[in-house]
């Protein structure tokens, strides 16, 4: 009596071996989206408290109602910008002191900020600040500083801070030039620091 032919069997064993060539070819190959954002540095945590005199900050806050007060004053959003600038340009130490701004173009209100360098800016916001008004607030910020930046850099190198750094960014830019663009980035950033403090009310 002939035997029955025994039905062919697959081998599966690679199967896992090509599921994770899978895997990886699409994790390879697949971009992911992300959401647009602000670009900041957050401040790490430190357990020094230095006191800051008041006239060195710039309180701005905003309402969940998205009003603007800046330094106690009801403020529209399109005096921002030039509040910021007075306040960060101020150059209110006395000629002579070791906090002198010799740059500075503001009014040297003894009453304000003494330098760039110890003028900080306080942004605080409600839980129910809309994220529009938070950007937009951000972004006039930024702008302020973006323009003091681009004078000094106007002033010092005849080429404005924004363009630099866009230069620096980009990919054609060869390493020598970017090495060049990095020391005149840092000088700038020197005289203008960007010292933003953000926080959130309830």
């Amino acid at each position: 009596m002939a035997s029955r032919e025994e039905a062919p069997k697959v081998n599966a064993g690679s199967m896992a071996d090509i599921a994770f060539l899978l895997l990886i070819f699409f994790l390879v190959t697949t971009s992911i989206e992300t959401d647009a954002g602000l670009d900041r540095k957050l401040p790490g945590e430190s357990d020094i408290s230095v006191p800051i005199p008041q006239r060195n900050i710039l309180p701005i806050l905003i309402n969940g109602e998205d009003d603007l007060m800046v330094d106690g004053d009801i403020t529209d959003l399109k005096d921002l910008r030039a509040l910021t600038i007075a306040f960060l340009d101020n150059g209110g130490a006395p000629e002579g002191s070791e906090n002198y701004c010799d740059y500075c173009k503001g009014p040297r209100d003894t009453e304000s900020s003494d330098n760039p360098e110890k003028a900080i800016v306080s942004l605080l916001s409600n839980r129910e600040t809309s994220y529009g008004a938070y950007v937009t607030v951000q972004n006039e910020l930024v702008a302020a500083y973006n323009t003091l930046r681009n004078r000094e850099a106007q002033r010092l190198f005849r080429m404005d801070f924004t363009e630099m750094e866009r230069q620096y960014f980009a990919n054609e830019t060869p390493e020598a030039v970017k090495k060049e663009l990095k020391k005149k980035i840092r000088k700038i950033q020197e005289l203008y620091p960007m010292k933003l403090s953000e926080a959130e009310r309830n």
